[in-house]
């Protein structure tokens, strides 16, 4: 095995190979001189932390650098402890969300000689330059940077490979920051949102294309603050259209005006695909956590997309934020159900680093996980055997509603009782299957025969009969292009 040695190793580890990451390729961008001496290695959650540590053992380097987020905080702290122990002189730099607050307390952090808290991307460069020199002047242990105006960054996209191209996600930003203050993001902590040079990004991006780039997820947390940026943006693409064009923007749900729905009507089916975090429809809960949203605005705005745009809609709830029950939540699920998005992820409160969210923790009894990803447990408002019925709710509906596999059935079943009916069948499939991971799809089918079946279980106007059932569930079944008479079927 002839492996090139990299004094500077770039590291983190992905949730899934199609992530590729952008973080990495921004320090990579701008070590300047260094960049030679410099590698980037990913990996993913799959692989076991001593054969990660053999991977980047064997290209001997000096540093490491560690991306450490909320995914990867427990994998990435067991490959630093293995590195230490068998390479104690290698130094270790670590950064990124999960360690810029909080992290005294962090073993990662006092396994770690190094810790960057806030923009890396120039800073990186500047603490390796430190320690590669002679005489070494050994640095604090804590390295605190400042945000570098963004017209001084060598933008990263040149550092995404064929191989990133031809298989991987590909992560954009034509802005950095949020101007909103919802407690539970860490973007709450920010002053605003800032501009890239649109002409300098958009060059940036006509590259990618030229090399065969079609896959483009823009990480912007507001890409329709600014209209004509916006604009510019997918006026951009659409004048590069092809069949394998696909786009992903997270959008402000309450902002759509004409100008941007005139351009987003030009784009064809399986093109774009927005994004847009509802988290809740209660205005007291949406005070309390400061997050300013028109809930009529964001109504009209899904009817309208779903209405007159061929776009794909994946719409976010949160359940567990402070003040929010299960009723609460359910009419807020209701609402975004009626709406027919093409998504609905209902995610569990999570209490990332830093958030404002923890002033809430005492009046609303709010408990977390001690460990990563840190979810809430119980609340005042709902309690920890009700949060364990919600986390099976969420994997239930993704496996169910979100496959786009039961279109037919879930018609019949949910309608303006969407919430309440699927918590119960849930809740049932859980106590009947005693899974909730390895579910093979054509067993789905046999249980929601089963679930469905029983009246017992359901509301006085749940008048679903047992042919309606067994009609839609066919249809499904043929939908989803499999083969032979159905379990469900030879029981009848």
């Amino acid at each position: 095995m002839n492996l090139v040695q990299s004094d500077i190793l770039l590291c983190t580890v992905n949730a899934s190979y199609i992530h590729a990451s952008i973080g990495l390729r921004y320090l990579y961008a701008n070590l300047h001189e260094l960049q030679f001496r410099a590698a980037i290695l990913e990996f993913t959650t799959h692989l076991r932390p001593a054969e990660i540590v053999e991977k980047i053992l064997l290209r001997k380097p000096r540093i490491i650098g560690f991306g450490i987020y909320i995914w990867n905080t427990q994998h990435t702290t067991q490959i630093i402890a293995l590195i230490k122990t068998i390479a104690p002189d290698i130094k270790i730099i670590i950064g990124g969300p999960e360690v810029s607050y909080e992290y005294q307390q962090q073993r990662v952090f006092k396994l770690a000689d190094h810790l960057i808290i806030g923009a890396g991307d120039t800073a990186f460069g500047k603490l390796c330059q430190l320690l590669l020199q002679k005489p070494l002047k050994q640095p604090e242990k804590i390295f605190i940077s400042q945000e570098p105006p963004l017209q001084q960054l060598v933008l990263p996209y040149q550092h995404y490979t064929d191989e990133d191209i031809k298989n991987r996600v590909l992560y954009v930003e034509a802005s950095r920051g949020c101007p909103f203050k919802c407690e539970f993001c860490l973007s709450a902590l920010d002053k605003t949102a800032l501009p890239f040079d649109i002409d300098i990004f958009l060059s940036e991006m006509d590259q990618l294309y030229q090399r065969g780039a079609r896959n483009f997820k823009f990480v912007d947390r507001t890409f329709n603050l600014k209209i004509e940026t916006s604009l510019k943006i997918l006026n951009f693409f659409l004048q590069r259209l092809d069949e394998k064009l696909f786009l992903h923007f997270e959008i402000i749900p309450d902002r759509l005006p004409e100008q941007l729905k005139a351009a987003i009507v030009k784009f064809p089916s399986g093109c774009l695909q927005f994004e847009i975090g509802v988290q809740t429809f209660n205005p007291q809960v949406q005070s309390l956590i400061s997050r300013k949203q028109n809930n009529e605005k964001t109504i009209a705005n899904l009817t309208w997309l779903r209405t007159h745009s061929n776009a794909h809609i994946h719409a976010d709830l949160i359940f567990g934020l402070p003040g929010e029950d299960l009723d609460s939540f359910g009419r807020g699920f209701n609402t975004l159900y009626a709406l027919k998005p093409h998504d609905i992820q209902v995610g569990i409160l999570k209490r990332l680093r830093g958030t404002p969210l923890i002033r809430h923790t005492e009046i609303y009894a709010m408990k977390y996980e001690s460990e990563a990803p840190y979810g809430i447990i119980s609340t005042s408002e709902v309690d920890f055997f009700t949060l364990q019925k919600m986390l099976r709710f969420a994997r239930y509906w993704e496996l169910i509603a979100n496959s786009g596999q039961f279109n037919h059935t879930l018609k019949l079943f949910l309608n303006q009782y969407a919430f309440m009916r699927f918590y119960i069948f849930s809740d049932w499939l859980y106590h009947y299957s005693k899974k909730t991971h390895q579910i093979a799809l054509r067993k789905l089918f046999d249980y929601l025969y089963s679930g469905l079946k029983n009246k017992g279980l359901y509301d006085d106007d749940y008048q679903l009969t047992q042919a309606q059932l067994v009609e839609a569930l066919l249809n499904d079944y043929k939908d989803a292009g499999l083969k032979g008479q159905p379990e469900f079927y030879k029981v009848i």
